[in-house]
């Protein structure tokens, strides 16, 4: 409970080194710990005492409260899953609060995430007139002058310099300055968050979508021993 700051969970044995050490503190062998707390009456009773000894108490709402603004203020900043947990973790502990469950932690963090990503795009679209907002909404419509959606157009930009290709570019962005949208409304995004959106609308392959998330590692588990 001292650190990292959790309840340990019913039926679950710290590791071999950590049982150990304590063991050796009060000269008894650590296989004794397969006995602790037969009655669920001792476990909750040394959990008491422990907080009071301790100076820590289980989240009130207003803690997960103050716990999910850091998280979304994390998030505003950048997509990345240890920070947000990072700072739900730390808000928590900074309140002397005991740390719920690494379920009920991620998902704060994914709910954080989900909120600092809406407001974004909110920073971003909020000050658009609604015809202008109509505009962008039809370039996801099949324009039969090239046969397809014009964001589709504009993502498939020529790469190679030949000189065809810069007159494929000129059009594209004398296409973007049409609808004169002040290019100062990037600034009301923070610089992680708005790198986000550039790679979200970059085109990947499935496969290499597909394999980033299977190899990336569940966020708490990473960043509860932080």
């Amino acid at each position: 409970m001292r650190y990292p700051g959790r309840v340990l969970a019913v039926g679950e044995i710290p590791p071999r080194a950590m049982l150990q050490y304590v063991a050796d503190q009060i000269g008894v062998a650590p296989t004794l710990f397969t006995l602790y707390a037969r009655r669920e009456e001792t476990r909750r009773d040394h959990v008491a005492h422990l907080m009071i000894y301790l100076n820590v108490k289980t989240a009130t709402a207003q803690d997960r409260r103050e716990a999910l603004l850091s998280a979304i203020e994390a998030a505003a900043m950048s997509e990345s899953g240890a920070s947000i947990v990072n700072a739900v973790v730390a808000t928590l502990r900074e309140r002397g609060v005991l740390l719920p469950t690494i379920e009920t932690i991620e998902r704060m963090a994914l709910a954080a995430r989900a909120i600092a990503r809406r407001r974004a795009e909110i920073a971003l679209i909020e000050c658009l007139a609604p015809e202008k907002l109509q505009e962008l909404d039809r370039l996801l419509e099949v324009d039969a002058a090239i046969g397809q959606t014009r964001f589709h157009w504009l993502r498939s930009a020529p790469e190679a310099p030949a000189a065809s290709n810069l007159i494929g570019l000129t059009e594209r962005i004398a296409f973007l300055r049409a609808f004169e949208i002040d290019p100062g409304l990037r600034l009301r995004v923070a610089s992680g968050r708005w790198d986000q959106m550039i790679r979200e609308g970059t085109p990947s392959s499935s496969r290499k979508s597909s394999s980033s998330v299977k190899s990336s590692p569940t966020m708490p588990q990473r960043c509860l021993s932080s």
